[in-house]
């Protein structure tokens, strides 16, 4: 057994740095908690910087339903003359688009203002548990192997690694063999907007458009109100059109999308999510590794493809790749209440209700797409008891690996549901640590208290439909 280098002692101990850990760790750092953020890799935010929009954060009928320190970020990247804003797809999805770039900055603004100590390189390595209770978390980095003891531990891992290593209860894709498959983000800059918007117009069967019924318009006014919107947010379908014929053609990999959304207007620069790999299982990291060549040989099929076939493209160029694979599903644990597919399609409201999730079911294979759309395209209200695993006392699990069925897992994995509820546990956990009465169990969180708490950092937990 390796020895410990040293002993570290904080409230909240946080471990994973995505878009969940980040908002968990400032809520819990606002709330007088003394948090300590852990991430592996070089730089935080997760998702958000790597150049894909925030979902979740508006409803498919417009309302906005996630607010908070999500708000505070978009206002911090605002700032920074990063934020687009929201952009609609006029298929049924409205996204919150910004430059990554200056999105980093934002991010490590908002931690550093709240005042979260980062401890980065760094690999949450095992866990030191005894009868249902974290008593500390193994980290590993450079300067040695560290014991980090925390009163109240999250798990933003995304997936739910503390969990696994503390015997709690997961399920694994499906049947543990099958997964949603994970893709890697690449960007092009060059992008001559008007001509991209105007061959949607001009050809609007190509492409992904009013799929939701209660926008009550056809394919070519949905055509027409992109291009009046200005944004290249843009969908291209596996099942029709331009990427059907090029998929038949052998021009392009078996794919069931290829999503453009605008990251920065001054460079005419997106991003691009249409790879995809099926089958993997992320917690497996030789197997994971070992796609990174067929990602980057599909990212330049896919750049032929899109200067090739793609009106716009024609004088765009590769400006980027994300800086790690984004996975869509691995673990989910087996929580004190298991979100399910009747309550996001449903628009489920809950008087315990801590975050907001308004985002479709959204399950992705390599040659096919489910979606569904929630009720009258409303939202579902969330319980902190999603955010509970069984038989572990001080841990909260935030993020993609939350307590849901697969299906409704597909829905409440984007970024804005994984803020919102990483806002309520952050939350929670500096109520729990910082409360000398507290016995060390999440669960006696005073739901009302923690409602009241994050209504005034700006949650919102009410919403028309």
């Amino acid at each position: 057994m390796l020895d410990i280098t040293d002993e570290i002692e904080c409230d909240v101990l946080v471990v994973g740095g995505g878009s969940a850990g980040v908002a968990a760790a400032v809520s819990a750092a606002r709330n007088g908690a003394k948090t300590l953020l852990v991430e592996a890799s070089p730089m935080v935010g997760g998702e958000l910087v790597s150049g894909i929009s925030m979902l979740g954060m508006i409803s498919t009928r417009g309302e906005w339903i996630v607010g908070g320190v999500a708000r505070d970020l978009l206002r911090e990247v605002e700032t920074l003359g990063g934020y687009i804003g929201p952009v609609f797809d006029y298929r049924s999805l409205h996204l919150v688009c910004f430059d990554p770039e200056l999105m980093k900055f934002a991010v490590v603004g908002l931690l550093n203002k709240a005042g979260v100590e980062l401890m980065l390189y760094t690999l949450a390595t095992g866990v030191l548990s005894v009868d249902g209770q974290v008593r500390g978390v193994f980290v590993q980095n450079k300067s040695g192997r560290h014991l980090v003891r925390a009163k109240v531990v999250i798990d933003a891992s995304g997936d739910a690694d503390l969990v696994d290593a503390s015997g709690g209860k997961t399920e694994l894709g499906k049947d543990g063999r099958f997964f949603q498959p994970p893709s890697l983000i690449f960007r092009m800059t060059g992008v001559h907007t008007p001509r991209l918007l105007g061959n949607v117009r001009s050809h609007p069967e190509d492409y992904g458009l009013a799929e939701f019924p209660g926008l009550g318009m056809s394919r070519e006014q949905c055509a027409e109100a992109l291009w009046k919107q200005g944004q290249p947010k843009v969908v291209l379908l596996g099942e029709r059109g331009i990427l059907q014929r090029a998929v038949e053609a052998g021009e392009m990999f078996p794919t069931s999308i290829v999503a453009v959304v605008p990251i920065s207007t001054a460079r005419r620069e997106v991003s691009i999510n249409c790879t995809q790999i099926g089958n993997v299982d992320a917690t497996d990291m030789r197997r994971l590794s070992a796609a990174i060549p067929t990602f980057f040989a599909q990212i330049q099929q896919s750049m032929r493809f899109l200067k090739e076939r793609v009106p716009g493209f024609e004088d765009a160029h590769f400006s980027g790749v994300a800086g790690k694979i984004g996975v869509r599903e691995t673990r989910r644990i087996l929580g004190d209440y298991v979100l399910d597919e009747d309550d996001v399609l449903g628009a489920r409201k809950r008087e315990d209700v801590v975050a907001k999730g308004g985002h479709e079911i959204d399950l992705f294979a390599v040659s096919s797409h489910r979606r569904q759309t929630i009720r009258e395209g409303g939202s579902y209200d969330l319980p902190l008891a999603v955010a509970i695993a069984k038989d572990v006392r001080n841990l909260f699990v935030v993020g993609r690996c939350l307590s849901a069925t697969r299906e409704a897992q597909s829905s409440a994995r984007v970024m804005g549901t994984c803020m919102a509820m990483g806002q309520a546990a952050g939350t929670a956990a500096a109520m729990c640590s910082t409360d000398r009465s507290w016995t060390g169990d999440v669960r006696e969180t005073s739901i009302p208290e923690l409602q009241r708490r994050l209504r005034e950092r700006g949650a919102i937990l009410q919403s028309e439909a």
